[in-house]
């Protein structure tokens, strides 16, 4: 199969997960209930993350990410984003992947625009692709719980975790975010 078809394909398999995690589509105070759950959840894990979190202008949160794959996988979850600590927008994230994987895992994901120029730039589009429209710099703790002094300086930053805590070796790569009505 041409790069073409298993893109196609991989695109299909994503959608697919979208229309699957879409038909029981979240309400508004669903997905604000789950945004405050996930945030407190990121909170307990990481006091630097919550340092961050108060200095960004505006956080882009996903509670649930659904990611499933059998050698080709994809990934779907619905999240707001938040400008001064109130829903500004409801969003969904979509991704397709292939490689070594089986399995099925939910996670949750923050990423945090840093100033409002980003702040804008994301706002300002109908799809937003992790890679392509911004790079999104994956927050890793170091010694101490503390977050590289390199990360702290990027743009946007993002968080990937679970209820254990920050999850690594992830990437946003390739993400695409979108905004929904709700």
């Amino acid at each position: 199969m041409s790069v073409r078809g298993w893109m196609i394909f991989v695109t299909g398999v994503a959608l697919w997960l979208g229309v699957q995690a879409g038909a029981g589509a979240a309400s508004k105070q669903e997905i604000d209930a789950e945004v405050r759950e996930a945030l407190q959840n990121f909170y307990r894990h990481t006091g630097a993350g919550r340092d961050l979190s108060q200095k960004a202008a505006g956080m882009l949160i996903f509670p649930k990410v659904y990611k499933a794959g059998i050698g080709i996988g994809g990934e779907y979850g619905e999240g707001a984003l938040l400008v001064r600590g109130r829903t500004a927008a409801y969003y969904n994230l979509a991704a397709a992947s292939i490689g070594f994987q089986l399995g099925a895992q939910m996670r949750s994901q923050i990423i945090l625009f840093m100033n409002e120029k980003v702040l804008a730039d994301f706002r300002r589009r109908q799809g937003w692709q992790a890679g392509v429209d911004g790079s999104v710099a994956l927050a890793t703790l170091g010694a101490g719980g503390e977050i590289s002094t390199d990360t702290v300086k990027e743009p946007i930053i993002g968080f990937i975790f679970s209820n254990k805590g920050l999850m690594y070796n992830l990437t946003f790569q390739g993400t695409k975010i979108s905004r929904i009505e709700r």
